[in-house]
């Protein structure tokens, strides 16, 4: 077959925005963590000396208690690294390992209220709202592709066996883990509604379209961060 002829793969990942909380701006709707007591003992009654010729034997000394091993204070948790922006995401139980580019909308977009991340296969982060990280003041926000007619990594979300899955989120700070909560669809026309975007300081929000119905529907991952 002449390769000309081939069809492109198609992909669907347009974003619906609206108002943001907090004076954000707009909001992007994608389509697309006993010591125990020393032990004691009492001291036996001491032993009259035995009668001696010239001399009185010394009193045998009383045994003295010895104190149990006490248990080791558990360390504290590592402090997570300080809030900046991610770069890599990777989900290894639904073999998905992209990079993460930051993503701020234009003014055509918000204006029409769609947001079409570029054709790649890369994750998108949505710069406006929240950084993952410690003094974190907003969800993040991370969108990709799913495509049509072509395995990428944004198809493998749409599988709701993923809740309990754990999220490494790497940031030029240092690496986050996440687990996954849950994993939904929304309608792509209601999704600006739902309540994925109140704010949660470092919750992680990952949105792509859904397989089943890349036109109408999206998947939304929502993860909450793991002690260190």
């Amino acid at each position: 077959m002449d390769p000309t002829q081939q069809q492109p793969p198609r992909r669907r990942s347009g974003a619906r925005w609206a108002a943001a909380a907090g004076g954000l701006g707009a909001v992007a709707v994608l389509s697309t963590v006993l010591l125990t007591d020393p032990l004691g003992a009492t001291p036996p009654e001491p032993v009259p000396p035995a009668p001696a010729a010239s001399a009185t034997a010394a009193p045998t000394p009383a045994p003295t208690a010895e104190a149990a091993p006490t248990e080791a204070a558990p360390e504290p948790d590592a402090p997570r690294p300080e809030a900046a922006a991610p770069v890599r995401l990777r989900v290894d139980d639904a073999q998905l390992d992209v990079a993460v580019l930051p993503l701020a909308p234009s003014e055509q977009e918000l204006a029409t209220e769609m947001l079409v991340p570029p054709d790649t296969l890369d994750g998108y982060w949505l710069t406006p709202y929240g950084m993952p990280g410690e003094g974190s003041e907003n969800t993040t926000y991370i969108t990709g592709h799913s495509w049509e007619g072509r395995d990428a990594p944004f198809n493998r979300l749409s599988d709701p066996g993923l809740v309990g899955s754990e999220i490494e989120l790497e940031t030029e700070t240092g690496i986050l883990e996440y687990r996954v909560d849950s994993v939904v669809t929304h309608d792509k026309n209601t999704l600006k509604d739902s309540d994925i975007w109140r704010i949660v300081p470092d919750r992680l929000v990952v949105v792509s379209c859904y397989t089943e119905d890349l036109w109408g529907k999206n998947v939304v991952l929502t993860a909450s961060p793991v002690p260190s």
